[in-house]
């Protein structure tokens, strides 16, 4: 039977306008409207078919200003969407590909679905939703921006697979659903300003996790266990009940492995892989011996579990660290269990409390370890990049805040370094007493207006140090810049010097700074306040004749160094 060739080109004018309906709408879309607030998962893990299958129920909230008819659900490319419900009916959704380098595979699997009516601003919608599909080893995201493929796989090494399966979540892995705008890694900081805005919104989520495997193992989640059972049935062989608070925040990270457990003090525990006995052993000697926030009251619990191989990058994710193990762990391997554990002691919302205790934690046991020289190295390290960064950012103007204000952000620069070198020179005006004493009072519940933490310190410190937060974290002030502007010297007595010096600082942003004045033989060191744009004045006493000042020993980040030090000749000094 012949077709008819009018009736084949309506049929094919329909699909097109279809699909330019669909491409139009997705154009429109607002994906970002809605906030997961809350998953409640059944998740089944096949590792001999490397399969993943999801069934559960999801919380929608609309934080956008209108009214809300479509809502976007995500995840990755490797997964299919199989059913969506409201109310037990099933609603109308339509999917198709969308390229983001929030996944491993650089792309989505996204769902564009019609609810049954409008949801209001700050309204709530319960969804029933199941997929399935396969994870296995990609790294497509980092390839294709030219990565070598060893180096790619080192660092997307998330899989299921029958050795061993380890999967995290958005940003690595999308194996829950999520919504948000494409992010690319070949845009500068594109991916971290996507996922920023995502653990922004998803702060205050909750996940409830039910995880099955068709494998005897040992199974093992980033959040807090709820209890565990085993049943054979329908080839179920382990099943384990998990929940976690903060899911943006702290990335959902499942793990299934064939594990023998060292216990730490009953509270810690290291996972480790067959004939890893002594080398776990040794991770175990450190971590039971670190305290690495001293005065922070928040969890000691930590879950080290072994990659198993030694090229894969650690990860750090609530109470779980995955990292390789060694027989004779370093330097590297002891910072990442002092970060790990630094980040359980502060849960604070606020990236730049959290994670910047945390690597500030790093900078404190290199200086127990090393002394202070070797943490002031490794600080440095990461001054080039923050300097680089701020050049490029809008500084606040007046008392306003901005959007680059530290506060405000979640890029790796600003929640790591900048945040890092803000509680170093906190540390260095309050002393390691000072500051404990701050830990040990922080409330993250309370912790919900700017002038919290200036007005914790304040009450335990008598010091008022809003200046230093307008400066450094409320709002972006940029860096300071130190110069040693004059330095008059005079003999005040047979063995004494009194030197008169002056400090400008031509930056726009304030700090207490570090004054070393050198002489033969020695050389004192006093601490200085300049306020941006401004300067200050300071007599120190010396046992000689004073030779050189120098303004800053590392501890403060400033936009230029090469100002620093002050030459003072012999014949200068007054009789």
């Amino acid at each position: 039977m012949k077709s008819d060739p009018m009736k084949s080109s309506l049929k094919s004018l329909a699909l097109f306008c279809v699909l330019c309906a669909s491409v139009v709408r997705a154009f429109s879309l607002d994906r970002e409207a809605f906030t997961f607030t809350s998953y409640d998962l059944n998740v089944q893990v096949e590792p001999e078919q490397h399969r993943l299958g999801v069934r559960g129920k999801i919380t929608l909230r609309n934080d956008s200003q209108t009214p809300q008819k479509i809502a976007v659900l995500q995840i990755s490319s490797s997964l299919d969407w199989r059913s969506i419900k409201a109310g037990d009916k099933a609603v109308q959704f339509v999917t198709q590909p969308y390229t983001s380098d929030i996944d491993h595979t650089g792309g989505l699997s996204e769902a564009i679905v019609t609810l049954p009516q409008a949801v209001a601003p700050k309204g709530t919608i319960d969804l029933d939703i199941g997929y399935e599909g396969v994870i296995v080893l990609d790294a497509t995201r980092l390839t294709r921006i030219g990565t070598p493929a060893d180096a790619a796989e080192s660092t997307d090494w998330d899989q299921i697979s029958t050795a061993f399966s380890a999967v995290r979540g958005a940003g690595y892995v999308a194996w829950y659903p999520i919504a948000t705008e494409s992010a690319s890694l070949s845009e500068g900081n594109d991916l971290f300003e996507v996922l920023g805005r995502w653990k922004t919104r998803e702060a205050g989520s909750e996940m409830s996790l039910f995880l099955q495997s068709t494998q005897e193992t040992t199974i093992l989640f980033s959040g807090t266990p709820n209890g565990f059972i085993v049943t054979p049935e329908k080839g179920i062989v382990r099943v384990a009940a998990f929940s976690m608070i903060r899911p943006g925040t702290n990335v959902p990270t499942f793990v299934l492995a064939n594990y023998g457990k060292l216990d730490i003090k009953g509270i810690s525990s290291v996972y480790f892989l067959q004939g890893k006995d002594v080398a776990a052993a040794a991770y175990a000697d450190i971590l039971g011996g670190l305290d690495p926030l001293p005065g922070a009251r928040g969890s000691r619990r930590l879950q080290v579990a072994e990659l198993p191989d030694p090229s894969m990058a650690p990860f750090v994710s609530d109470s779980m660290l995955l990292t390789p193990v060694t027989p004779n762990p370093a330097e590297p391997e002891r910072l990442a269990l002092v970060y790990a554990l630094a980040r359980q002691g502060i849960p604070s919302p606020h990236p730049w409390i959290n994670e910047g205790l945390a690597h500030f934690a790093q900078v404190l046991d290199m200086e127990r370890q090393h002394g202070r020289k070797a943490a002031l190295d490794y600080l440095n390290l990461h001054r080039a990049l923050l300097v680089e960064s701020e050049k490029n950012l809008p500084l606040s103007e007046g008392s306003g805040s901005n959007s680059s204000a530290l506060i405000n952000m979640t890029d790796e620069v600003h929640a790591q370094s900048k945040a890092m070198w803000v509680w170093w020179m906190l540390h260095d005006m309050l002393g390691d007493a000072g500051l404990s004493l701050v830990l040990f009072n922080y409330n993250a519940l309370d912790d919900k207006e700017t002038s919290y933490m200036p007005r914790l310190i304040a009450a335990h410190s008598k010091r008022d140090l809003g200046w230093f937060f307008d400066d450094w974290v409320y709002r972006d002030r940029g860096l300071p810049d130190f110069k040693v502007e004059s330095a008059f010297s005079r003999k005040a007595m047979p063995n004494a010097f009194i030197v008169t010096i002056t400090v400008d600082n031509l930056g726009t942003a304030g700090a207490e700074v570090p004054l070393m004045v050198k002489f033969a033989g020695g050389v004192v060191t006093k601490r200085l306040e300049v306020r941006a744009k401004n300067r200050a004045t300071i007599r120190v006493e010396v046992p000689a004749a004073p030779q050189e000042i120098v303004v800053n020993d590392g501890s403060v980040p400033e936009s230029d160094l090469t100002n620093n030090v002050f030459k003072i000749e012999a014949s200068a000094v007054a009789k």
